[in-house]
């Protein structure tokens, strides 16, 4: 399922350059969850797009980008465990 065209809305976007993660919120039987999409986004003539495709050089800075929305999702379930002590 595309959860763009849902009509959600993503709740973080960490980007580094060109590539980006995009963090969704869903609510399940048992809690919040949070899902991913990996990305790059290029310039096609004068329209931007994007691609779920990495070239070799794009590689370290998904891992980062990754690593970056890892954090940004334990946070929140930190704070989340935090409020029902």
């Amino acid at each position: 399922m595309d959860m763009a065209k849902s009509g959600n809305k993503p709740v973080k976007e960490v980007r580094i350059g060109a590539i980006k993660a995009v963090i969704w919120l869903n609510e399940t039987q048992n809690g919040e969850r949070h899902n991913v999409q990996l990305q790059r986004i290029y310039k096609d003539g004068d329209t931007w797009k994007q691609t779920d495709s990495f070239g070799r050089d794009d590689l370290l800075v998904v891992g980062k980008v990754a690593d970056l929305a890892h954090t940004w999702i334990h946070q929140q379930q930190q704070k989340d465990e935090d409020k029902s002590d």
